[in-house]
């Protein structure tokens, strides 16, 4: 019996580590909320500006922007030869909706808090350029997640259920219908099928100019696939604010849309039903 115990203690039991762990770790850490929370205030900011406001090293504040980054929580993007750091909201949308909406107790307050969280308008520093920058690991290829978003059999299903109608190619139109009626309306500019869409997008019942709008799909491994949206909505606050989450009673804004597409694609169910 005694040798029969010890084969046992042989055993190693792996255990997959999931999105939900990912976020959670990094979460536990002080010093990467306190970098989140500077991101939330201001976002778009480089690794100099970083440091400045943490007491650390400048490898210490690079190995956890990496683990940010890892999470999905922290996304880069260059701008000429600096490397600019944004808070990516979605992974929060998802750890709310699968954690924290279904607890109301009191003791889970300051959980609740991130909802606050979820999406923000983002400045970056020296340009005045308000890019909202939001990405989501979906495992499904690269050409479902392309018709997802292009096609509008797919877009009725999630997000806020809306047809979209495209003619993908360079200076083609765009539009989104909630039955009769256009709700956006935009231009393609650029198209890659199934990896790239750059169009311009402005929401009809404002008077505010059109932003510009990046969808990009990278494929990555075990059939996981990342899309980002970069949303440029420099001079049209109201239509930063709404894509933003940030308009009540108007939805979750890119946040909400790309958890529910996540949803779609991976269970074959929206998040609402």
């Amino acid at each position: 019996m005694s040798s029969a115990l010890t084969r046992y203690l042989l055993v190693t039991y792996v255990r997959a580590v999931t999105d939900d762990d990912r976020v959670f770790k990094a979460l536990a850490d002080p010093t990467r909320r306190r970098l989140l929370d500077r991101l939330f205030t201001r976002d778009g900011r480089t690794l100099s500006d970083l440091e400045s406001e943490v007491e650390m090293t400048r490898f210490g504040v690079m190995k956890h922007l990496r683990l940010l980054e890892d999470a999905g929580l922290v996304t880069t993007r260059k701008s000429g030869r600096e490397k600019l750091h944004f808070l990516n909201a979605v992974p929060i949308r998802l750890i709310h909706d699968r954690w924290i909406d279904k607890y109301t107790e009191p003791q889970v307050s300051a959980l609740v808090h991130l909802k606050n969280e979820l999406e923000q308008i983002m400045t970056t520093p020296g340009t005045g350029t308000t890019v909202q920058v939001h990405r989501v690991y979906i495992r499904a290829t690269a050409q479902a997640i392309w018709t997802a978003i292009v096609d509008p059999e797919w877009t009725r299903r999630y997000g806020y259920r809306a047809e979209v109608d495209y003619d993908l190619r360079p200076g083609g139109s765009f539009a989104t219908h909630a039955g009769d009626e256009c709700v956006v309306e935009g231009e393609v500019i650029e198209v890659e099928p199934p990896y790239k869409l750059v169009q311009t997008w402005r929401p009809t019942w404002n008077d505010e100019g059109f932003t510009l709008l990046t969808y990009e799909i990278r494929e990555g491994e075990q059939g996981v696939c990342s899309l980002t949206i970069t949303h440029d909505v420099h001079g049209a606050p109201q239509t930063g604010a709404q894509t933003a989450g940030q308009v009540e009673n108007a939805g979750g804004g890119w946040a909400e849309v790309l958890s529910d597409l996540k949803s779609l694609l991976e269970t074959g169910s929206s998040l609402y039903g």
